[in-house]
């Protein structure tokens, strides 16, 4: 991943107030501007100011004391906005309870702790969503292929890729391709078929062509854009999008209710459906579900083991059990002025499940895993819209009624949200009122990302070090399981970001380095296996 360094500061634009802790603006940069020296035996008035560039407060930093600093930085070095958090650290013996030692962040460097901001977005931090991608891939993974305390015998489980997307809310501009011939759909060259080809050509009430002849390329910014934007439906839209999760709940429930209901006519035991789940915006702003979906049996002795499914039920019986929930469960929501009658809410007709094979040289569990990981870090950015949550001082600056398709999309979640009982759609107006995970999965599925995260701690306290940290200070941490002391922190939030422009460039450059090393050290991990396979054949 290549990082591209930002242009402007990350910082607070209040400077903080003298305390003896950070204020909430403390990680403004200085305003004085660094002059030449011979500049100060000129009068002011011939005094040329410049800006103050990030590589000034770089070369600040890079002094005595850098690598101290780099080492305090490193768990967040590579993120883009890092959370400043001021406190004291006390480290308990758990035998006595006594506090051995005491350690505030007023002696670290910078007087904070830097920890990563976790975002999954890619288009806010890359660095942590990164992280996010890579967590996902075997969290998804390992319920397809077993290992990380799920069974191996997962990969003799039925098990299926559904796609379930959104009904129209009005013609929109689309790129239909019947068959496509290429090897990547990100770039594809295949030639699609007319937008909206219409034998008359027809108007609407407003007064727009109703047609589009257009063949529209892979980056066309028409598509997703309605044919007529006052004849979209763009109110029935952030409803559907903020009521997707109960929908698919109940979907849910549906298929496991049809595929029990098939097991007792057939005389099997009761099965189990466990799904890892991602959602993705359309170019539209409409949301859609890819799920993966594996049948396991129920141990009664203990329900939260993962067996095999009765061999009576098939992959096929899964596929038939998806479309049907889909095709049949619906619900209507609440009254709302707007809308007296409540908005249906139900699939659209797009409905798309493949049988996943596990078996012999299949690698289909890793493309399905990598494909939905990838979708796990994004959000609305495909639709042009990318703020955070909004507010009535900002709101303005979003929703427009007369305006863009996204801006309709958000004034219509903003007014609508002023009704009670549809709070949720102003909460979640920056993502056009959609307010679920982007990434769910069922309780048996694998494990969480909780057990990566212990996972991945427990490795870097455990791991050898190299000659390069031969050093006596840097020993690891033995004895692991048994904790006997335990670090309570008394934190509280200071700010985001880092203190300076040069602070961030350094950081940032430096977690890149190691990016990269480590990048190149998977490619000639993977050319030496790619070697070793013909001599052993």
């Amino acid at each position: 991943m290549t990082y591209h360094p930002a242009s402007g500061s990350t910082l607070a634009l209040a400077p903080g107030t003298a305390s003896t802790a950070p204020g909430t603006g403390a990680n403004t940069e200085p305003r004085q501007l660094r002059l030449p020296t011979s500049t100060h035996r000129l009068p002011p008035s011939r005094i040329t100011r410049r800006p103050l560039l990030a590589t000034d407060t770089a070369l600040d930093r890079a002094g005595d004391g850098y690598f101290d600093w780099l080492d305090h930085v490193w768990p967040a070095a590579g993120c883009t906005h890092p959370i400043r958090l001021f406190g004291d650290l006390d480290t308990v013996d758990t035998r006595t309870g006594e506090i051995t030692r005491t350690l505030p962040t007023t002696a670290m460097p910078d007087g904070v702790i830097y920890k990563a901001c976790g975002n999954r977005r890619a288009t806010v931090c890359p660095s942590c969503a990164d992280t996010y991608r890579r967590d996902a891939f075997h969290l998804i993974r390992s319920g397809l292929a077993g290992g990380k305390t799920v069974p191996t015998t997962v990969t003799r489980h039925p098990a299926v890729f559904a796609t379930l997307t959104a009904p129209s809310f009005g013609p929109v501009h689309a790129r239909h391709v019947r068959r496509h011939t290429c090897t990547d759909k990100t770039r594809c060259s295949c030639r699609p078929d007319p937008c909206h080809a219409r034998r008359e050509r027809t108007h609407c009430p407003h007064g727009q062509l109703v047609a589009c002849f257009a063949r529209h390329g892979p980056r066309d910014d028409r598509l997703g854009q309605p044919l007529c934007p006052d004849c979209y439906d763009h109110d029935h839209h952030v409803i559907w999008n903020n009521h997707a999760g109960e929908l698919w709940r109940r979907t849910k429930q549906a298929i496991t209710r049809r595929l029990n209901q098939l097991a007792r006519q057939r005389g099997l035991a009761p099965v189990r459906v466990s799904h890892g789940k991602v959602a993705e915006f359309q170019a539209r702003g409409a949301v859609h579900f890819h799920a993966l979906l594996r049948l396991d049996g129920i141990d009664p002795d203990d329900p939260t083991l993962i067996v095999p499914p009765p061999s009576g039920i098939t992959a096929a019986d899964l596929d038939d059990a998806i479309r049907y929930a889909a095709a049949h469960i619906a619900y209507t929501t609440d009254p709302h002025p707007a809308w007296p009658g409540g908005w249906p809410i139900t699939w659209g007709e797009q409905v798309d499940v493949r049988i996943i094979s596990l078996h012999g040289e299949s690698v289909s569990d890793a493309m399905v895993a990598g494909y939905l990981a990838k979708y796990a870090t994004k959000g609305t950015e495909i639709t042009g819209h990318t703020s955070r949550r909004l507010h009535t001082h900002n709101i303005a600056l979003y929703a427009n009624p007369g305006g863009t398709h996204t801006e309709r999309l958000v004034h219509a979640a903003w007014t609508l949200g002023d009704h009670p009982g549809f709070e949720s759609l102003r909460r979640w107006a920056h993502m056009l009122g959609f307010g679920g995970h982007f990434l769910t999965k069922a309780r048996h599925y694998s494990l969480t990302f909780a057990a990566l995260r212990a996972a991945r701690l427990h490795y870097r306290r455990t791991q050898p070090q190299g000659p390069d940290y031969s050093d006596e200070r840097i020993q690891r941490q033995d004895d692991l399981d048994a904790e006997t002391t335990i670090v309570l922190a008394r934190l509280s939030y200071v700010g985001t970001g880092w203190k300076t422009t040069g602070d961030a460039l350094l950081a940032n450059t430096a977690a890149d380095q190691a990016r990269r090393r480590h990048q190149a050290g998977r490619e000639e991990l993977a050319h030496e296996l790619a070697a070793e396979r013909p001599l052993a054949a």
